[in-house]
């Protein structure tokens, strides 16, 4: 209880220190009008954000988090009960103990308006339904066939959370299949009625996306981008993923997942974990290998939380041994973690030097009010405009900071969901405000001159941090847009 009361003060601190994100700002305002689904994600993450802006607080940072933050609370209990039920009360206090000591799982996922926050909380509560069937003690006074059914609906939610979710539920059938134990619930129905009862929770987003061209499938699935030889980019990778988890969690879980592969089906409930593991782990890894793409590391992420219960385990057993190594790197860990938490909190208070100094660290966070701020008091934040943002980010961004009182789009390449509840070519024929940061004058002609009968430059617009210019955002008059969209 003092390790869920601390977590959630500390991530409560957290998330309302910073502004939100590129991700976070494009959540939120894609959320105002709820939909079956979105271009990027399933929609539940976007359900969060729609239910914290109408919980009374308003559209605030924080309000929109919240929900996140206590969704994060669900996540380290689970956490613990998982790992208790499986290996006892102590390692299941070290589970939860190191999870609150990553990064990204721990604090980011954990306070950040993003897909990952619910994903997590489902896969882990996936995980305890299973470990509740399929290791049921004899005295247990729930059928383990009805935690099957429980099971399923909890998978559906991670598929409603992110794609993830069916990497995870493809290792159940993995293992399963290759557990001689356990075969048998293969002749039973119950597994099957879980699938069931998952699809029927994603139905949502088969509906949406069968109305849209299966856009949001099309567009996950090309990520990963042309086949090329990228070894410079797999070690990359897996550097990434040892910051984002904390380098003291990252080695022993990579230790401890190659082991358990090695050892095999033999130790049943740690052979469930890392067959629920290892779809992630190894696809969004293995992916950076020989993709021309970008792969990013948190998507690995939710793999390595389904190890987070083999570290519980082991970091019990070394005590108990009175493992003075083991002592040190928890030491270290909290401290490490500590310095981390200290920084994201304290860096937005601090001096900053502006765009003629260093980089302010957490630009992308700075919430773009200041603008918002700036068009209505020149008289430019009327009906008679829209926005146009070059890229979607910026459309987040700009959307967020005016909350739905001027219509936002994209219109560059990539609109993502703005190309879809509110495509460019409804635009055609109005006036807009092109507000972007780095587009000069010359480039802001070349690109999208040619999309409106005339094109004049006002003044930009300073987004300051501290007194101190953080981001110059040019802003263009655009008359009559003709639907042509920038390169």
């Amino acid at each position: 209880m003092w390790l869920l009361a601390g977590s959630l003060a500390v991530r409560l601190a957290f998330a309302a220190s910073l502004g939100l994100g590129v991700d976070e700002s494009y959540t939120v305002a894609t959320s105002r009008v709820p939909h079956l689904s979105t271009f990027d994600h399933p929609p539940l993450a976007w359900w969060m954000a729609y239910a914290g802006a109408h919980l009374g607080l308003g559209e605030s940072d924080f309000a929109v988090r919240l929900p996140f933050v206590l969704v994060s609370v669900l996540t380290t209990w689970l956490m613990y009960e998982l790992t208790r039920r499986l290996y006892g009360a102590t390692a299941g206090f070290f589970a939860a103990a190191a999870l609150c000591v990553s990064p990204v799982l721990g604090m980011t996922d954990a306070s950040w308006v993003l897909p990952d926050g619910p994903l997590l909380a489902a896969l882990l509560a996936t995980a305890l339904c299973l470990a509740a069937a399929l290791f049921a003690a004899p005295d247990q006074p729930r059928r383990p066939d009805w935690w099957w059914l429980a099971a399923g609906l909890c998978g559906g939610l991670s598929i409603l959370s992110k794609y993830h979710g069916f990497l995870v539920i493809f290792g159940v059938g993995v293992f399963l299949l290759s557990t001689p134990g356990q075969r048998r619930w293969m002749a039973s129905p119950w597994p099957y009625l879980a699938g069931i009862i998952a699809l029927a929770v994603f139905t949502p987003v088969l509906v949406w996306n069968a109305g849209h061209g299966w856009i949001s499938f099309r567009f996950q699935g090309g990520r990963a981008g042309g086949a090329h030889l990228n070894i410079r980019a797999f070690l990359a990778v897996l550097g990434e993923q040892a910051l984002f988890l904390g380098p003291w969690n990252f080695v022993p879980l990579a230790l401890i997942f190659l082991r358990a592969l090695r050892r095999g089906p033999r130790n049943a409930p740690e052979w469930l974990l890392t067959c629920m593991a290892a779809g992630p782990i190894l696809l969004f890894t293995l992916v950076a290998l020989w993709s021309r793409q970008r792969v990013l590391p948190h998507w690995a992420a939710p793999g390595y939380l389904l190890l987070f219960p083999l570290l519980g385990r082991e970091i019990a057993q070394r005590l108990s041994q009175n493992s003075q190594g083991t002592r040190r790197v928890l030491a270290a860990s909290i401290i490490a973690w500590a310095l981390i938490v200290a920084s994201a909190t304290s860096l937005p208070w601090l001096p900053f030097q502006g765009l003629a100094g260093r980089k302010y660290p957490f630009v992308e966070a700075l919430d773009w009010t200041a603008a918002a701020q700036a068009l209505a008091a020149r008289g430019l934040e009327t009906p008679d405009h829209f926005i146009a943002a070059t890229r979607w980010m910026d459309a987040g961004k700009i959307d967020y900071a005016l909350h739905g009182r001027m219509a936002v789009t994209s219109i560059g390449p990539e609109p993502h969901g703005y190309g879809i509840m509110r495509p460019p070519r409804d635009f055609i024929g109005k006036d807009a405000l092109i507000v972007a940061p780095a587009l000069p004058e010359a480039a802001a002609q070349a690109r999208f001159g040619k999309a409106f009968q005339s094109l004049k430059a006002l003044a930009p617009i300073l987004i300051t941090h501290n007194g101190a210019t953080a981001i110059k955002l040019f802003v263009y008059l655009g008359t009559r847009y003709n639907g042509a969209a920038g390169l």
